[in-house]
């Protein structure tokens, strides 16, 4: 008897559910194992690690012993540069696989300076030779600062604590794997007394022997479980031994607080001699045009009555053409839309005067403070001038959200990428501009594109929305 097709094609779409459930489970399962595998991998890699910073930490004493004293000062050097280096890689590896990021502590090093009479100042002494004082900035520098010498207490804790952490996982397994083996391997000719010493059970019944392998399984299994909390543990103690310290994070705060004040000084400058610039060449070169006009049709309405006629229109126009001027320049210094609707607003007026097609998403419950804002209207204005003139972008997307603690804003284009913050001024002039609040700009522009520019600033919102979302 044959199946009706609605039965048919029921028994069809139940194989086909059955199928895709059986796939989306295996799918579920290979994650969280590949994951894991990774993980023991990773631990495996940062375990091959600890030999090395060993190696570098006795580099002195191998030296000594083998009869060359002479160089000692020399494999010194030798062993804080490397030190230097093997530290720089575990703080990338702990933010990159354990999550946690650990900002470099070292002091800046200062500039060489030459001063009158030809001699140089390092930051620390005086030395009238250029390579002397190169070594000794470099020198005085690298030594006197305290991240230099918790490198090197790194360098000899490391490969013992960090060698634990990272070593754990790949022993429980490699542990589990001989207990659930040795055990049905033939044991004529083969003694293992050490390993019998350390609980692997090697011969016996056939009850002893599947329980050595249960035990084996269940260590292995146990070791993959925690390898990804391993590698997070090993991050955890790189992060507390190598991470800035208080002191360090306050000095690094002080220069950058320098910095970014000297930037904002140099740029308010900047912005004083531009308005004044635009004021002397614009407006006021008009306003002077218009008294002469006026002058001039003062002295023609006792002898010319018809001539003035002329000279007020001309009068009138060059007024008009100075109240658009004087608005363009407030409009640069601070939109009024701005001021009256929000960043949301603003952002979008500029979008319908831009050359290029662009999108603008706000998504903000209030507004950040003024001048704030207004440094955010103006990166991102300074972001589509740049895809305008630089990348040949047609499109461009901007994005602005706020998480509670950071206004983040991003924006896209489709042009043809390759934006490189070290060879472009107007991407450091952004970073200048939001570096006053602490702001950071994260560029991602491969070759051909397309470009995406973040700029996140921490932030509060402190009044009600404005702008529509």
């Amino acid at each position: 008897m044959g199946l009706d097709p609605l039965d048919r094609g029921a028994q069809v779409g139940t194989v086909a559910s059955a199928r895709d459930g059986t796939l989306g489970a295996v799918v579920n399962i290979w994650a969280p194992a590949r994951a894991h595998g990774v993980a023991l991998i990773r631990g495996l890699l940062l375990a091959g690690l600890k030999p090395v910073a060993a190696l570098v930490a006795l580099l002195p004493v191998l030296v000594v012993a083998d009869g060359y004293a002479g160089v000692v000062s020399l494999t010194l050097l030798m062993m804080f540069v490397l030190g230097r280096r093997l530290a720089g890689l575990s703080r990338r590896l702990a933010g990159r696989w354990g999550g946690i990021e650990i900002p470099g502590p070292y002091l800046l090093r200062p500039a060489l300076q030459q001063v009158e009479h030809g001699w140089y100042w390092t930051g620390y002494d005086y030395h009238h030779s250029r390579w002397v004082a190169k070594a000794s900035l470099y020198t005085n520098w690298f030594f006197r600062d305290p991240a230099t010498w918790r490198d090197l207490l790194w360098l000899l804790v490391d490969p013992v604590v960090g060698g634990v952490f990272a070593l754990a996982p790949a022993a429980l397994v490699t542990y589990g794997l001989a207990s659930a083996v040795l055990p049905w391997l033939p044991s004529e000719g083969v003694t293992l007394p050490e390993l019998a010493r350390y609980g692997v059970i090697h011969g016996g019944s056939t009850t002893t022997a599947l329980l050595a392998t249960l035990v084996g399984a269940a260590t292995v299994l146990l070791g993959v479980a925690v390898a990804p909390s391993a590698v997070r543990a090993h991050a955890r103690w790189t992060h507390a031994l190598l991470a800035p310290t208080r002191q360090a994070w306050l000095a690094r705060r002080v220069e950058r607080l320098t910095e970014t004040r000297t930037d904002a000084i140099n740029a308010q400058a900047a912005e004083l001699r531009r308005i004044e610039r635009d004021l002397h060449d614009g407006a006021q070169a008009r306003l002077v045009a218009i008294g002469m006009t006026l002058g001039a049709a003062e002295q023609l309405l006792r002898t010319d009555p018809a001539a003035v006629a002329p000279l007020l229109v001309e009068a009138r126009e060059s007024s008009a053409a100075a109240l658009r001027e004087l608005r363009d320049l407030v409009h640069g210094i601070y939109p009024p839309v701005l001021a009256e609707r929000g960043l949301g607003d603003a952002l979008r007026l500029m979008a319908l005067e831009n050359p290029l097609d662009v999108t603008v998403q706000a998504d903000l419950s209030g507004r950040p403070e003024p001048p704030l804002e207004s440094a955010a209207y103006f990166a991102v204005s300074e972001a589509l001038t740049n895809a305008v003139r630089h990348a040949s972008a047609r499109h461009a997307q901007v994005e602005i959200r706020h998480d509670g603690k950071l206004l983040r804003i991003v924006v896209r284009d489709d042009g043809q990428g390759g934006a490189d913050p070290s060879r472009g001024s107007g991407l450091r002039g952004l970073q200048r501009r939001l570096s006053v609040f602490d702001g950071n700009v994260i560029v991602d522009s491969p070759r051909g594109g397309p470009t995406e520019l973040t700029m996140e600033i921490p932030c509060a919102l402190s009044s009600p929305r404005t702008s529509t979302s």
